[in-house]
């Protein structure tokens, strides 16, 4: 049996230790009960109001007798504590988080702590647009070959409470967002950035901000990481020059020497000007050129761990991610997709450029603080009806 030594010696550090947990969803539920496990004593905060919760949370919450704060200024009783573990939408930034690192106390998360412990192989996915999908294409691709691998970080499982059970052959595959990595100290061994757009700026103090976060997925590989990058898109064409592993890129519009290139409607692998046809797009069930772009991007995660034929088929029989250009139903001739993911003008122009047959768009939602500029002219184009839906949001 495998014997993880770091995994080890992190459990007998909890033991006793003063744990926050900030940020509470049904995810935590495994956590709360390894902590309490491992005799750690735990405090959570939450800026919802106890009945917000989620009643298996809040049956372990008093069941195990851990302390709680909820509600408004639910930070300011973070004082004393060991080891924090802070969920995606709790910012790093924040004052009191800031207060309690100068104190002593180590600030992470459930997702690094994974990182820092896990034995085998980590590939980590991120990027404004596509990167469910591309994680999704990768993980069927990685499962189809026969390794042993586990689906996480925005989807899947938590995997933090399950490094016990995986060895150095197990492979994670992770979707990483921008909140995730903000402040992340461990890169994934493989990672990819989908493409980089204006995003979250309704949180991220900056675009800048937001652009260093992403870039976190793989500025502490070492020279053995891989990073893949999209060439068409000049912000993660230069990440490049900041990588210390090697670089390897996807293109729709340029014929890349080396890498993996979307040319005449077949995308195809190339080394050192060869290239290798790896399927034709009209077999794939992924409809717009996004998806096509996502699938060379998990090609080129995959090529050192998965068969060309292995991708081929996961390709050919792949039908999508819920909520992602999903066909839903064909109703007196008219079709009807589910793009409900597309929270962002990058992602709907994506979706609209999908489609040749006239379209009917229902959009709303909360401002994001993006712009809607690259949007009007492809509403004009592709839009013959648009139904406006006004957010409950203030």
């Amino acid at each position: 049996m495998y014997r993880n030594k770091k995994l080890e010696e992190f459990n007998n550090y909890l033991k006793g230790r003063k744990v926050a947990i900030i940020g509470l969803g049904i995810s935590n539920a495994p956590l709360l009960d390894y902590l309490h496990d491992l005799g750690s004593e735990i405090t959570v905060f939450d800026n919802k109001d106890v009945e917000s919760l989620d009643k298996e949370i809040l049956d372990k919450i008093y069941r195990y007798e851990i302390k709680f704060v909820f509600g408004e200024n639910y930070l300011s009783k973070l004082v004393g504590f060991d080891l924090v573990f802070r969920s995606p939408s709790c910012m790093p930034n924040l004052p009191e988080l800031v207060a309690e690192s100068n104190r002593g106390a180590i600030i992470t998360s459930e997702i690094e702590m994974f990182l820092e412990l896990f034995p085998g192989k980590t590939i980590g996915i991120t990027g404004s647009d596509g990167k469910t999908t591309t994680t999704s294409l990768i993980y069927e691709m990685i499962q189809k070959q026969g390794h042993e691998c586990y689906l996480g970080g925005n989807i899947g499982i938590p995997l933090f409470t399950k490094v016990d059970e995986m060895n150095e052959d197990t492979i994670a595959v992770l979707e990483l967002s921008s909140f995730q990595l903000m402040d992340m100290k461990v890169s994934p061994d493989i990672a990819v950035v989908t493409n980089i757009s204006p995003n979250h700026l309704d949180v991220h103090t900056s675009y800048e901000e937001y652009i260093d976060a992403k870039s976190n997925i793989f500025k502490t590989q070492d020279e053995n990481g891989i990073v893949v990058l999209n060439h068409d898109n000049e912000i993660t064409r230069n990440f490049d020059k900041s990588a210390k592993g090697k670089a390897v890129y996807f293109s729709r519009k340029t014929k890349l020497s080396d890498g993996v290139i979307l040319d005449d409607g077949t995308i195809k692998i190339c080394e050192d000007n060869l290239r290798r046809h790896i399927i034709n797009v009209k077999h794939m069930n992924l409809k717009g050129v996004h998806n096509f772009e996502n699938a060379s991007a998990a090609i080129a995660a995959t090529s050192s761990l998965v068969s060309i034929e292995v991708q081929m088929e996961v390709l050919k029989n792949f039908t999508g991610v819920q909520h992602r250009l999903e066909f839903v139903k064909e109703i007196d001739g008219v079709r009807w997709y589910n793009d409900s993911i597309a929270t962002s003008p990058t992602r709907t122009v994506a979706g609209l450029k999908s489609f040749n047959e006239p379209i009917t768009l229902i959009a709303g939602g909360y401002d994001k603080k993006l712009d809607y500029e690259p949007l009007a002219g492809l509403l004009v184009e592709k839009v013959h009806n648009l139904i406006l839906l006004r957010s409950n949001c203030t």
